[in-house]
């Protein structure tokens, strides 16, 4: 079979084309979608491209492609499919996607594509029916991202909801409002909040990172928890072993609110850890209150938030046992969440792996199964 796909250029077998400009002042209120480097970005009433249609970034945003089922705008920041050549739109969109464009990007600044460096690639492409049979197995793949994306966002939404909730009760009513019967008989009495600072010593302890010498900086697997929203790098050494939450201290995500239930080497952060109560609940109130905990940012272009700034927080602090009940609850949410992010990072994991065999050719559907493609 190897000897029927088709060797040769992009160009040979499908045409980009640079998509149109769209002004605001010239844009009336319709139901043509109007696609841009970033998807689907608003409404036209009026098409320039019919559907079936294959769009990815050409400048701005680069990298994903989009495939529509109706008639289209493809926007100047886009480069859209011009003439399939008689191929296969949905396994057009496929290739595509496998090709990693965002690797072909020109320019410095604003990531631009080159519609010419495309079409000068070589490649194979198999035949028709058997372009539909991979698009369609592939396809399953498909379904169950999409599938497990939705509930992920889904759940995510519940649980903020949730953490709201219990957080502040009375802060969601009606239909959203959460009803566990422990949980609601907990909440009858006022919950009064208190600062934080307030607490220090007493309950909670609140501390400052620590910096990493030059001569501690020995690779390892000990994560060290800077500014950001992700691990600055890893150490060998610790300077907290228990359950933490630090907010980082600087930067753009100055006030992130994170928890970590390992060993960290704490930098630029604030560590807060229980003395008389559950971290993990403490964890929840913060991170109840991250937008307000991001307002807290001070300075130009550093930003930083100060320990001073977060002791002046209010929150609840119940006794331990409820403080027990509602972090079970919440952690339960997020394990779940955790473990559908999972689920949906090995479906790609997956798609892409099966993307590389089958578009190169070194994996075959059997010929009996792409027969019955060929008279669809």
């Amino acid at each position: 079979m190897k000897n029927k796909w088709n060797k040769g250029h992009i160009i040979d077998f499908f045409e980009l084309q640079r998509g149109f400009d769209l002004t605001e002042d010239k844009t009336e209120f319709g139901q043509i979608p109007v696609i841009t480097s970033s998807g689907i970005s608003y409404f036209h009433n009026e098409y320039k491209c019919s559907s079936p249609g294959v769009i990815t970034g050409r400048k701005g945003k680069i990298g994903k492609v989009y495939f529509v089922t109706e008639n289209y705008w493809p926007h100047d920041t886009t480069l859209f499919v011009k003439n399939f050549k008689n191929n296969f739109p949905e396994f057009v969109k496929i290739f595509l996607e496998n090709l990693n464009l965002e690797k072909f990007d020109e320019a410095s600044s604003v990531p631009t594509l080159n519609r010419n460096n495309i079409h000068k690639l070589k490649c194979l492409f198999p035949p028709l029916p058997e372009q539909k049979a991979i698009a369609d197995m592939l396809s399953t793949w498909d379904e169950a991202i999409e599938t497990t994306d939705r509930l992920i966002q889904a759940k995510e939404m519940r649980f903020k909801w949730l953490l709201n909730d219990m957080m502040s009760p009375g802060s969601i009513s009606g239909e959203d409002s959460i009803d566990y019967p422990q949980y609601t008989a907990l909440c009858k009495n006022a919950r009064k909040k208190i600062k934080l600072g307030d607490l220090e010593g007493r309950e909670i302890k609140i501390e400052k990172g620590k910096s990493l010498s030059r001569e501690l900086k020995i690779d390892g697997e000990i994560p060290v928890v800077a500014g950001g929203q992700t691990y600055a790098y890893f150490t060998n050494c610790y300077t907290h072993e228990m359950p933490t939450v630090t907010v980082s201290a600087s930067g753009a995500y100055a006030g992130f609110v994170w928890y970590h239930n390992y060993p960290i080497w704490a930098s630029d952060c604030n560590i807060l850890f229980a003395i008389k109560g559950i971290t993990k609940f403490l964890y929840f109130s913060l991170k109840a209150e991250q937008h307000k905990i991001y307002s807290l940012q001070s300075g130009g272009a550093q930003p930083h938030v100060y320990s001073k700034d977060i002791k002046s927080l209010l929150i609840w602090w119940p006794p331990i046992e409820e403080q027990q009940q509602i972090s079970e609850t919440l952690s339960f949410t997020q394990q779940e969440i955790d473990l559908l992010k999972q689920l949906l990072e090995k479906y790609k994991t997956q798609k892409r792996g099966m993307m590389q065999k089958m578009l190169t050719g070194q994996w075959r559907i059997k010929p009996e199964i792409v027969k019955l493609y060929e008279e669809a």
